[in-house]
């Protein structure tokens, strides 16, 4: 049977840059979907269209909310860099708590203050776009593995693009 998965606590901070952990002061984390492209047809003759599902995704777009004003973010706006959203992740069925991981290249491109008030903290959110690498793995096992330059596309290690790849001669 299927385990239940808890998430009990998570964090943001950028790849390689030490003491940029935002545990304390991050409240939401989105972890972008993955959504396979398709091409549409729709044959005169046929009695159905389909979306034929392709070896690509579209653009991900991980985001998270910060209570509070992160001035942190505001090096390298705009640029693309190499963030980790970790997560603690409670196995009900096992108790032990596992850990998840997805590391995002991107920039943060947005930066959006909730409307406030002195009496709550204002939050942030912070989105990406130009992620050219996103990769997720729960208790170190890959879910999944994208990378624009390397035309790589991989869940559970299965590489969706590896035929292509192939048929292009790369």
């Amino acid at each position: 049977m299927q385990s239940l998965y808890l998430l009990t606590a998570v964090d943001v901070r950028r790849a390689e840059q030490a003491g940029s952990s935002r545990a304390l002061t991050i409240a939401k984390l989105t972890i972008p979907a993955i959504k396979f492209m398709t091409a549409n047809h729709n044959p005169a003759g046929g009695v159905m269209g389909v979306d034929f599902a392709l070896p690509r995704i579209e653009p991900v777009e991980p985001a998270f909310e910060i209570k509070g004003f992160d001035t942190d973010i505001f090096n390298g706006f705009g640029q693309r860099d190499r963030w980790t959203f970790a997560g603690a992740v409670r196995d009900k069925k096992t108790n032990r708590s596992l850990p998840a991981r997805a590391v995002i290249e991107g920039a943060i491109t947005e930066w959006e203050p909730d409307e406030a008030s002195p009496e709550e903290f204002v939050g942030c959110t912070h989105s990406f776009k130009e992620v050219t690498h996103y990769e997720f793995h729960l208790d170190g096992d890959e879910l999944w593995y994208v990378d624009f330059w390397e035309r790589e596309l991989r869940s559970k290690r299965v590489d969706y693009f590896a035929a292509e790849r192939r048929a292009l001669g790369a």
